[in-house]
């Protein structure tokens, strides 16, 4: 059964930073493990909060926040005719630095919340990079993270960003925005940090596959990725 979410506030250095919180079965008195959705440059759309449902049907507790919160228009209308465009502008006003402070205060307003045990993350496109951006920077290191095609990725390991968590990592072998010749050298630098990487390449998926959006959506991807996803969770962070 799909947990609703409740509208919550993260406090940062700038102000309360707005975030969707799924909270399975609260009244149970379990602690469960938790994990941060770090978005696509299209906002907390309606996708992604379908994808924090599903992580939250596994029994996560589940955070969203609104990294766009500092910007004027918050997220993208999905049956925009312009979606593309106005995601590509929307991202461009994101300051980097102060999106990672704000995935770091929210790794740490995660820990003070009761019933919340270890804190894993999720991120799509731009959240697939701000995500491993974020566990470099985190004093305490989250315990799992999953990527789907994190677009800063080729400029974070290029600059010399490194984490040390278990982590999967997904791409499509027709994204143009990350050919796959980049791809290699992600996988050869997050490999030389850790062993415990995952490196999932999905045949003809495009960048964003597992958005249902016509433009983008690789239903045979996206599946795989889900199941890929769900048992790399299941083994590094479980749910008791």
């Amino acid at each position: 059964m799909t947990t609703e979410p409740s509208e919550v506030s993260i406090p940062t250095a700038d102000g309360a930073m707005p975030a969707h919180l799924w909270f399975p079965d609260a009244g149970d008195g379990r602690q469960r493990p938790a994990l941060v959705v770090f978005q696509e440059i299209f906002g907390v759309s309606d996708y992604i909060r379908s994808r924090c449902a599903d992580l939250a049907d596994l029994g996560y507790a589940v955070l969203a926040p609104e990294f766009y919160w500092r910007v004027p228009a918050g997220a993208v209308p999905e049956d925009a005719d312009d979606m593309l465009e106005q995601g590509m502008a929307l991202v461009q006003q994101l300051d980097w630095d102060s999106a990672v402070r704000d995935g770091v205060a929210v790794t740490e307003h995660l820990a003070t919340l009761p019933h919340v045990g270890a804190v894993g993350y999720v991120g799509f496109c731009l959240g697939g990079g701000l995500a491993y951006a974020t566990a470099a920077a985190a004093p305490t290191t989250p315990a799992a993270l999953v990527s789907y095609y994190g677009s800063a990725l080729p400029q974070l390991v290029d600059s010399g960003v490194r984490v040390n968590v278990p982590s999967l990592h997904h791409f499509g072998t027709a994204d143009a925005y990350i050919p796959m010749e980049q791809v290699t050298l992600i996988r050869e630098a997050v490999r030389g940090d850790h062993r415990d990487v995952q490196f999932e390449l999905h045949d003809g998926a495009g960048h964003a596959f597992d958005n249902p959006h016509p433009m983008f959506a690789h239903p045979g991807a996206s599946a795989a990725a889900w199941d890929q996803t769900v048992e790399f969770l299941t083994t590094r962070l479980p749910v008791s």
